[in-house]
């Protein structure tokens, strides 16, 4: 009996053939489920629907570096894998590396939240799968104009979940806002491969407009009880740390320590550290004649440092003495838990511990009259276009205006 030939070519270890619209097939490179739990460093990978082409980098670049990982060889490259020269892969490779170096327009490296922020922009450009099946980041910069980056913007925005469309406008924007970055970074040192002008420029990037709710006092005060109450104390005073000290959450929960309050050289003040500008001050703790300006905050921190004198002062205080968990700067188990306290509470769904802390806190320090500079040396912006972020307007600060108004003009009649 003669033996039928093969109905489909060979492919390598790990690479899959699937039919894709139009009766053509795609081929894509998939690690096996045990080495992704393991941190494998070679990602999944679409390669195309040229068999050719697809065979040749499964063997000589994915597969190789795939072995390496495996037996513990170094020479594989978790970033640069098979990058081309001139592509959005390479462009982006490059950018990658000066996350980790101080330039002239930044003091520092880039902070681990700013870092994953620019991942997930250059991830949902790169892994985008043009029509012929190929990774959008295999593409060389020339050949990206404003029209496809204008097109690649609306096919991005939205995404399909449980049958329906989801807009994710601050993430997209995030992901033009990286490429135009990284364009502008790579294209100084490289000019012969780019084109004269950046595609992601002037996209005129419009917000959804969704504010950060912020709290009052009131709502403070209510999220502080509940919190205590619900054996979460450490929770109660990192939102009270935030509202007075105009911190953010990361500041509050990873770099605040023992040696920011009331060290030995400087038993009056409190160290504000503002990681994402590279600044920090010293706050005082009392007034001129002594008296503390942050009473409730000075009792709940001076206890924290007798019983821990040194290393993180807001570790979880729930028996376990543990630091909160979360990926990076992302403090979830933080958000989570807030979360579950608010709504306990019976305060708005909306609020988040943001809305304790740098919002709420600024929102109060504007409404109780302190100066624009008196604000941005406190809150440690860099301009008052980044302070603005962080106000809200509100009835009680527009009252307050009104108000004021008011008494001027009646101060004015007595005195004709």
């Amino acid at each position: 009996m003669k033996r039928l030939g093969r109905s489909a070519l060979p492919l390598p270890r790990y690479t899959l053939r699937k039919r894709l619209g139009g009766g053509s097939f795609g081929y894509f490179f998939n690690i096996p489920t045990w080495a992704r739990k393991q941190g494998c460093s070679v990602a999944n990978e679409a390669l195309g629907t040229d068999y050719k082409r697809a065979v040749t980098r499964a063997e000589q670049i994915l597969l190789p570096a795939f072995d390496s990982w495996r037996t513990g060889g170094e020479d594989a490259d978790p970033i640069g894998i098979g990058v081309v020269v001139g592509t959005l892969d390479w462009m982006f490779h490059l950018y990658r590396q000066t996350w980790s170096q101080k330039t002239a327009k930044r003091l520092q490296p880039l902070s681990p939240g700013q870092c994953r922020v620019h991942e997930t922009g250059i991830k949902m450009i790169c892994e985008y799968i043009l029509q012929d099946g190929r990774r959008l980041g295999t593409r060389r910069v020339p050949s990206i104009d404003t029209a496809f980056v204008d097109q690649l913007f609306e096919k991005l925005l939205f995404k399909e979940v449980k049958g329906q469309k989801i807009e994710r406008r601050t993430t997209v924007n995030h992901a033009m806002k990286t490429a135009r970055s990284a364009w502008n970074t790579i294209s100084r040192a490289h000019p012969g491969l780019f084109p004269p002008r950046n595609p992601f420029e002037k996209m005129g990037l419009q917000s959804n407009s969704r504010e950060t709710p912020h709290a009052s006092f009131a709502e403070l005060a209510a999220f502080r009880t509940m919190a205590i109450e619900m054996g979460y104390p450490s929770l109660a005073t990192g939102a009270l740390i935030g509202w007075e000290l105009l911190q953010r959450e990361a500041h509050i929960f990873i770099r605040f320590t023992a040696d920011h309050y009331r060290p030995p050289s400087r038993p009056n003040h409190v160290y504000v550290i503002n990681y994402k500008t590279s600044t920090g001050s010293w706050e005082p703790l009392f007034n001129a004649k002594g008296k503390a300006l942050y009473p409730l905050l000075m009792a709940e921190l001076d206890a924290i440092k007798e019983l821990r004198p040194t290393g993180g002062l807001m570790l979880r205080r729930d028996g376990s003495g543990l630091p909160w968990f979360g990926k990076g700067e992302m403090l979830t188990q933080v958000q989570r838990i807030t979360k579950k306290i608010i709504l306990a509470a019976g305060l708005r769904p909306e609020l988040t511990f943001t809305s304790f802390g740098r919002h709420g806190g600024t929102t109060e320090a504007s409404t109780s009259g302190l100066t624009e500079t008196q604000l941005m040396k406190k809150g440690q912006w860099s301009s008052s276009v980044a302070m603005a972020h962080y106000l809200h307007d509100d009835d009680e600060a527009k009252q307050d205006a009104q108000m004021k108004r008011i008494k001027r003009r009646a101060k004015q009649a007595k005195g004709k």
